[in-house]
């Protein structure tokens, strides 16, 4: 007996054999059983979802002899020859392969003709989208008006590249991913009738890797079900499928949210040894990247993964950011991108990884978050000459869970180092504006009254070990901008870095925290930064060419 693929031979035969589709068959069913079928159908969906399956059992459902709740009972001598494809009435077209002009005229002359056995000719086009401009208006004032006995079902997996014009002349039916319970579920029925030996854990990733596709999914299970030993495992569906093993994979994300360039080119050097593509091992990286965000979010993670998987996906996402995670995905997509059209895939791969491992591509925020990590874990000793701001308060000697003003100094110039290089890019229509509220808040700043209490401010920043927001405020002085408002000046101007640091919403609080309580009240807290007042006022007495100006620190 001759082979047959298991998606031929598993192909639906009626509506209900449909997998997640209820949406679209029970409507369908419905029009059959109250003979309010339409003329012309367009089925709108994604690869093996069912769109073609869908046609023919309503080609079979129409012209059935005995239809039973709107389903073809597959036995009358119309469905029997609809099945075996020797019914003419039923025809099917690949319009990728007959996409002509001359194509379509042919069936515009052949409408006119009644069918030969059954009750309406059908007409499935399949992959509609691929016809010629000139096919498709030779298609149009048929598929608008045609004749009693004819019905037409178009399919295409992109409905947006057919006119207009066409889509309004039919009924659309947008078909959905298969769900992946639901593909799963259909394997199994498969491998029970087909005597295949499988685990769980096999069938979820074939359902996975699927994409929602059922076609796919089987294609898989059959090639992963032939061989000496017919037994389907996980491991068995990633080394036919070529992916590789989540060790590479979660050995590279590990590589890569440490910064770490030589561990990350011995995985991928290994991953090119062993011939795996690159394009699935990058989905691999990416899917995993994303498992880790939803794990960060909402501490779930897929069933796929086992106990030892989990505890290491939940080690990564210790010291990693949700954007740093983002901006990985983004990357390792664009990534992917290059790699379609480039004949020198493993150099690009390498050198993509190379650039996601490069510190350099460290966001702002990233290096904040980096700092204050290395801070908090290192020891802080306190020199003899240690000095209190505004000369109150003396050293706490030699407590080393405390830091010092020279230590303090340090980070300071680390941070100004850090941010050597930002760009302020300023229009100089904004730095008018910026300009008159500096000169408001230098007016207020100057005739307002000191703040005493800053020295006292500062000094609990110390003790309470917030190292960044110390070493970025210990040369700052404060006046009192109103009741409300206190604004910190900042004499020798203040880099990007610092105003990163400081206008984070952690140290704006912890600030108007200890400033309100020295104050008694409620207060607001205002940066006065006049080294950028200074060049916002040289920038505004020039003139406005309508043009960007970028400072550069």
């Amino acid at each position: 007996m001759e082979y047959t693929a298991l998606y031929r031979r598993f192909r639906p035969t009626t509506f209900g054999e449909i997998v997640g589709q209820e949406h679209i068959t029970t409507t369908l069913r419905h029009q059959v059983m109250a003979d309010r079928v339409g003329h012309a159908y367009l089925f709108t969906g994604c690869r093996g979802c069912g769109k073609t399956s869908s046609a023919k059992v309503l080609a079979r459902a129409v012209n059935c002899l005995n239809p039973k709740d709107g389903e073809p009972c597959n036995e009358c001598s119309i469905c029997k020859a609809a099945l075996d494809g020797s019914l003419t009435d039923i025809v099917e077209m690949d319009a990728a392969s007959n996409n002509s002009v001359d194509d379509i005229r042919a069936i515009r002359d052949e409408v006119n003709f009644l069918p030969t056995v059954a009750k309406y000719r059908v007409y499935i086009i399949d992959e509609v989208h691929m016809l010629s401009p000139g096919a498709f208006n030779a298609l149009l004032k048929t598929l608008e008006e045609p004749p009693k006995h004819v019905k037409f079902i178009l399919a295409t997996t992109e409905p947006q590249k057919l006119p207009a014009t066409i889509l309004s002349r039919c009924q659309r039916f947008d078909f959905k991913k298969i769900s992946e319970p639901d593909i799963t579920k259909n394997l199994e029925k498969v491998c029970k009738e087909c005597n295949i030996e499988y685990s769980e854990d096999a069938l979820n990733l074939i359902a996975e890797l699927s994409e929602g596709a059922m076609r796919d999914a089987l294609s898989i299970l059959e090639r992963c079900s032939q061989g000496e030993d017919s037994n389907i495992t996980e491991q068995k569906v990633k080394d036919l499928v070529g992916i590789p093993k989540l060790e590479y994979i979660s050995g590279i994300t590990k590589a890569i949210l440490e910064y770490d360039v030589s561990k990350c080119l011995e995985i991928s050097n290994n991953i090119i040894l062993e011939g795996k593509d690159l394009t699935n091992f990058l989905w691999e990286i990416i899917k995993y990247i994303r498992d880790i965000m939803i794990l960060k979010t909402t501490g779930n993670v897929s069933n796929i993964y086992s106990a030892d998987d989990k505890k290491t996906m939940e080690e990564l996402t210790k010291d990693v950011s949700k954007d740093r995670l983002l901006q990985i995905i983004y990357t390792l997509s664009d990534l992917e991108n290059e790699l379609k059209w480039s004949s020198q895939k493993n150099i690009i791969f390498q050198v993509g990884m190379m650039r996601l491992c490069s510190r350099e591509n460290m966001s702002l925020a990233e290096r904040v978050d980096n700092l204050e990590q290395k801070l908090a874990s290192g020891n802080f000793t306190v020199s003899n000459s240690t000095k209190s701001q505004g000369g109150s308060g003396a050293s706490h000697g030699t407590n080393n869970n405390l830091f010092s003003t020279s230590s303090a100094q340090n980070v300071d110039k680390v941070s100004q180092n850090m941010n050597k290089s930002a760009n302020i890019s300023l229009s100089s229509s904004s730095t008018k504006e910026s300009s008159a509220g500096a000169q408001s808040q230098n007016s207020k700043g100057t005739s307002g009254a000191n703040a005493n209490f800053w020295p006292n401010v500062i000094n609990k920043l110390k003790e309470e070990r917030k190292a960044m927001l110390f070493s970025n405020l210990n040369n700052t002085s404060a006046v009192m901008l109103d009741d409300m408002t206190v604004g910190i000046q900042f004499a020798n101007g203040l880099n990007s870095f610092g105003r990163a640091v400081i206008e984070r919403p952690e140290n704006m609080n912890e600030l108007k925290r200890l400033v309100s309580m020295e104050c008694g009240k409620d207060m607001r807290i205002k940066i006065i930064d006049n080294h950028e007042n200074k060049k916002a006022e040289n920038s505004a007495n020039k003139l406005d060419l309508g043009i960007n100006i970028n400072y550069i620190d």
